[in-house]
């Protein structure tokens, strides 16, 4: 390649990318998910419109598992492990077993209503039983939802793609079709094998970045990133799961105390939006047009019979051990969104020369596309129906850090969400362990040097100094305030990462009398919101009650 011809390749490639970052903006304000238009550019400026050809499935194929192991570590990075580590047992049920009987039940319609042999109906239900984690990610956390559910089914997408790369590869090996048990086998070795390489990858990763100083902070955003790479392609070169590598090595360095987290999460946010644009217009390319009109009553014969059939059976099959309400049933059988997965999955019958692989192709393009179109908007009506809204939950604080080596201390960054019961409540009462103290207080876009008599507000910015021995009471007290209120100890809150139960007690053991006299006599909130300037020295009185808090 000359030098012109890199300059056309990179500006064409820079105008793409602006076009996709447009198509997003567009797709929030309509409420449709981004892939769908990411897609669509790509089959616009492909060979049946625009005329640039692309045709070569093994290269989608590389190109495409790349940025699935991308998108997978950016979704690790910004998962919280307190959400997910009590889910731990369904999400990883409806990742194995839930796909397995996915994968049989839509096998079987694929056989019945299609007409298709069973090898190939096999791999069909394979590629369309895996949930996108891509999609899910984007969707999902854009909607006031019970952060116990919405991270099942974070947590369920982030691990079904690995026995759904194994089942997609296992029946598009020539030959007859292996046993049971030798399915069973690899499924079982290439996922333990992930997670251990994964996890051992980790660990490494965040004692590396705990204790060596980089010369630059710009630099352990890139760390973390590498690291959780090198987890894929070393599970990878293990023949083992290396997205199920990828994903935990995420979660690992994502929940560990390590500085400059918030950049962190901002450049693989970055990077997982870079890899999903790229992906999903390389995917619009790869399909012919003119041949999706054919695939489009399979399409929504089989898209029709794995979300109202297949996935519910699955799902309910999976949870009853659990107890989950029938309403999270339902949720979960409809957030089973279906994106780049499946498109990428396709490409491995066709690598293989599998007969019939560009059918299947085909049809599952044109299923992606009408079922997200028809399930992601969908999803807020869903869980309305379903009464599952809670816009009222407030929000947890998020706590970062940048290290200040010399003095021994952590400088921690604080907003205060909306809905946060930090709102209203006075910096002396937050009673922060000492030495640890608010040095700055950033409001409508101006400083403020607080007084212990300052009140906090919501989207208020707090600059925090806590020795490293107190950063972790900091925190605790922090979290516990922000759930509760100033009176969080007396109801019996400490600020565990890991929220127990709402169980209102009195410190002493009191439990029927405090819910009562807390139903009879809720804690006012601030109605208004006073000027910085006006706030100094406007003490509020305390009872003896309240300092118990």
């Amino acid at each position: 390649m000359t030098l012109p011809q890199l300059y056309v390749v990179l500006l064409a490639g820079g105008l793409v990318l602006l076009a996709s970052i447009a198509a997003a903006r567009t797709a929030s304000r309509l409420g449709l998910p981004s892939l769908l238009l990411f897609l669509g550019l790509g089959v616009l400026i492909g060979e049946d419109v625009l005329g640039v050809p692309f045709d070569d499935a093994q290269l989608a194929q590389t190109l495409g598992t790349t940025a699935l192991a991308v998108i997978l570590v950016e979704g690790g990075l910004s998962t919280r492990w307190a959400d997910v580590r009590r889910l731990l047992a369904p999400s990883a049920l409806l990742a194995t077993a839930g796909v397995v009987i996915s994968v049989l039940v839509t096998a079987a319609g694929a056989h019945y209503l299609l007409g298709m042999d069973w090898q190939l109906a096999l791999l069909l239900g394979a590629i369309v039983s895996s949930t996108d984690a891509a999609a899910v990610f984007a969707v999902l956390r854009s909607l006031p939802l019970p952060r116990k559910l919405a991270s099942m089914v974070e947590a369920e997408s982030g691990f079904n793609d690995a026995p759904t790369v194994i089942l997609v590869l296992v029946f598009s090996a020539s030959g007859g079709l292996p046993g049971p048990l030798s399915i069973g086998g690899q499924m079982v070795y290439q996922i333990t094998t992930g997670a251990v390489i994964g996890l051992a990858v980790a660990v490494v990763g965040v004692v590396t970045l705990r204790y060596v100083a980089l010369p630059a902070s710009g630099l352990y955003p890139l760390a973390s990133f590498g690291f959780g790479i090198c987890a894929f392609a070393a599970a990878g070169a293990a023949n083992a799961s290396g997205i199920i590598a990828a994903y935990l090595s995420g979660i690992v360095l994502g929940n560990a105390v390590l500085p400059h987290r918030a950049a962190t999460r901002s450049f693989a946010e970055g990077a997982g939006w870079l890899a999903q644009i790229g992906l999903f217009v390389m995917l619009g390319l790869l399909v012919d047009p003119s041949e999706l009109l054919d695939a489009l009553l399979p399409a929504l014969a089989i898209g029709a019979f794995l979300l109202l059939v297949a996935r519910p059976i699955s799902v309910a099959a999976c949870l009853i051990p659990f107890r989950i309400p029938w309403r999270e049933q339902a949720f979960i059988s409809w957030a089973g969104l279906r994106g780049a997965v499946p498109i990428v999955l396709t490409t491995f019958p066709i690598v293989a020369q599998v007969p019939g692989a560009l059918d299947v192709l085909h049809i599952v393009f044109v299923l992606v596309v009408v079922f997200t179109l028809i399930q992601g908007p969908g999803l807020l009506g869903i869980t309305r129906l379903l009464g599952l809204v809670r816009p009222e939950e407030a929000r947890e604080v998020d706590i970062e850090s940048a290290p200040l080596d010399v003095l021994d201390a952590e400088l921690l960054t604080v907003t205060v969400p909306e809905g946060s019961r930090l709102h209203g409540v006075e910096v002396s009462e937050l009673r922060l362990p000492p030495p640890a103290a608010i040095s700055l207080v950033i409001r409508d876009g101006s400083a403020l040097v607080p007084a212990p008599d300052t009140r906090l507000y919501e989207s208020d910015q707090l600059l925090i100094v806590a020795t490293a021995r107190t950063r972790e009471e900091v925190e605790r007290r922090l979290r516990a305030v922000g759930r509760r209120g100033r009176l969080a100890r007396w109801h019996g809150e400490r600020g565990d990462p890991d929220p127990k139960p709402d169980r209102p007690r009195h410190e002493n053991g009191g439990t029927g009398r405090w819910r009562s006299l807390r139903r009879r006599s809720p804690e006012p909130a601030p109605s208004t919101r006073s000027r910085p300037e006006e706030e100094i020295g406007s003490r509020s009185s305390i009872s003896a009650t309240a300092d118990a808090g």
